[in-house]
């Protein structure tokens, strides 16, 4: 009757700690998905009866004018007719230019960042360990600091407006993703490398047909997220840039914003743009998040 009794209330704590657990988790779900169904009520929204239901949990005169005046796909005089402030977004010419910007990027940091880390993690020279302290240092430094320097000397070279002035800065440097790689290269095995240094295979041979291949995931979560943090980039490309031809989509919508003509905001075209620039990155997440997570737990970051 005693084992019993104490299985029983042994039960009893665990199901009270699981409900609180899994409260919790769903509180956290519930605040951190929130703001997003927010969004998205208001870009299904008619913009004139916005105002009227603010509070409202569902769409205010459901609608998907937004998403037209969003895409370029209505004329001034029906986007005023929705609601919206006839204001136009080319959101084709600022899809290329995000693309461009961040998939260019992405390629020269990441590669320059894997030979820095094989550097680092496989190769002996004198300092290393002295420089990679001082690398270390570097992840201490907030990035706003380095805005006013990279922008004159940017400014200097006469690549204000263009794609190479706003990658340049950042294509050939990061401390974080030197590190990243270099924890996941420090458990490799040696054997191959030592096979192939003993057959006359020199550092690059190796780096690029043993090392690069073996790090592939890694690479690849890397490259993920350094894509998604360009892609939502936007107060360097504010400093540097003042041309449509070369603005990122995260700017555009900041212009799209700025260029009502009338005094209300279009928030329900604005929130449809923001999803539309949004979806990419929400779409690579989802489909690569299970990756992403994997990689990060085999390079033993905490």
């Amino acid at each position: 009757m005693a084992v019993a009794t104490v299985s029983v209330s042994r039960i009893r704590r665990f199901s009270v700690g699981k409900a609180a657990a899994w409260t919790y988790l769903v509180v956290v779900l519930v605040i951190t998905l929130f703001p997003f169904y927010w969004i998205i009520r208001t870009a299904l929204s008619n913009n004139f009866q916005l105002s009227t239901h603010p509070s409202s949990m569902l769409p205010v005169g459901f609608s998907f004018g937004a998403f037209q005046r969003a895409l370029g796909l209505a004329t001034p005089a029906q986007a005023i007719a929705q609601g919206g402030s006839g204001a136009s977004l080319n959101i084709l010419l600022f899809l290329r230019n995000s693309v461009i910007y961040a998939s260019v990027l992405t390629a020269c940091v990441v590669f320059c960042s894997a030979m820095a880390a094989y550097a680092f993690a496989r190769l002996r020279w004198t300092g290393r360990n002295a420089m990679f302290t001082l690398l270390l240092c570097a992840l201490m430094v907030p990035g706003i600091l380095t805005l006013l320097p990279n922008f004159v000397l940017i400014k200097d070279l006469g690549l204000t407006n263009t794609f190479t002035g706003m990658i340049l800065p950042g294509a050939l440097f990061s401390a974080f993703n030197i590190f990243f790689l270099r924890q996941f290269m420090l458990g490799l095995s040696t054997e191959v490398e030592e096979a192939a240094l003993i057959d006359g295979a020199g550092p690059l041979r190796v780096f690029f047909r043993i090392i690069l291949p073996m790090t592939v995931a890694p690479i690849t979560t890397l490259s993920l997220l350094t894509f998604i943090n360009t892609w939502n980039d936007y107060f360097w490309p504010l400093l540097i840039t003042n041309d449509d031809s070369v603005r990122p989509l995260t700017l555009a919508l900041a212009i799209f914003k700025q260029s009502s003509p009338q005094e209300a905001i279009d928030w329900s075209g604005l929130m449809a743009a923001t999803l539309v620039a949004a979806f990419p990155m929400l779409l690579l997440f989802m489909v690569f998040g299970r990756r992403i997570v994997n990689a990060i737990g085999f390079t033993g970051i905490k």
